[in-house]
């Protein structure tokens, strides 16, 4: 029994592993949206067995980042343009709910805001884009978990990891990465001040600038790495 437990820990460390390994890569664009992943490859690659690539694919199609189709077997999820559009129009309800409901944050959890808003800027700085998204996704989820609302913001959550492999993309532009860093400024101030509504309104602005293009993406054929 013993023996099996510890074979057990093993195979779940080694997935937990792979999840990691394959989310890095989906959220840095070296996967892309639609492009399949081959477990025998990627088990070679990665030093495992299939085993845990297995299952590791199975928790990223649990989580929306990874699709499967019976006898065709897994890829990175792709978004069709109407569910894109459900997508953003479920975020905006959602946040915009979040963000009217926050009380007036104390000046820890403020200042947790500002550090993270530095991080994505020091991300920013050095190219890191893989960087820059996940603490852009820390940025937004410290301002929405000020309201308390856990359930509202798991369900956020599914809704951010569903469009976070053409985040990366919108990244690639380095206008796009000012803008994106310009609007948080603005946001925190707007936090700092207590305006709720002031602070919903910069929020729609910031994702009406990404669902633009990358709408824009999804309507053009295939997503291509950028250059």
């Amino acid at each position: 029994m013993p023996a099996q437990k510890t074979a057990a820990g093993g195979r779940a460390q080694a997935a937990e592993r792979v999840v990691r390994e394959l989310r890095k890569m989906i959220m840095s664009g070296e996967l892309l949206p639609g492009q399949q992943i081959r477990q025998e490859s990627m088990a070679e690659r990665l030093g495992v067995s299939r085993l845990p690539v297995r299952e590791a694919l199975r928790q990223l199609t649990a989580d929306g980042l990874v699709s499967h189709v019976p006898n065709v077997g897994f890829a990175v999820a792709r978004l069709s343009q109407a569910e894109f559009d459900q997508i953003y129009l479920m975020r905006r309800l959602l946040e915009t709910e979040l963000i009217l409901r926050l009380p007036r944050p104390s000046e820890e959890r403020l200042q947790c805001v500002v550090d993270l808003g530095a991080e994505v800027t020091a991300a920013a700085e050095r190219l890191d884009l893989v960087e820059m998204r996940l603490r852009n996704h820390d940025f937004h989820f410290e301002i929405f978990r000020l309201s308390g609302l856990g359930l509202v913001i798991d369900e956020l959550e599914k809704l951010w990891n569903w469009a976070a492999p053409y985040h990366t993309i919108y990244l690639y532009s380095a206008d796009s990465r000012r803008t994106i860093l310009e609007e948080h400024e603005a946001m925190i101030q707007a936090l700092r001040d207590g305006d709720n509504a002031r602070l919903a309104e910069l929020m729609h602005q910031h994702r009406h600038g990404s669902e633009t293009q990358l709408g824009a993406m999804l309507g053009g054929g295939p997503v291509v790495r950028p250059v």
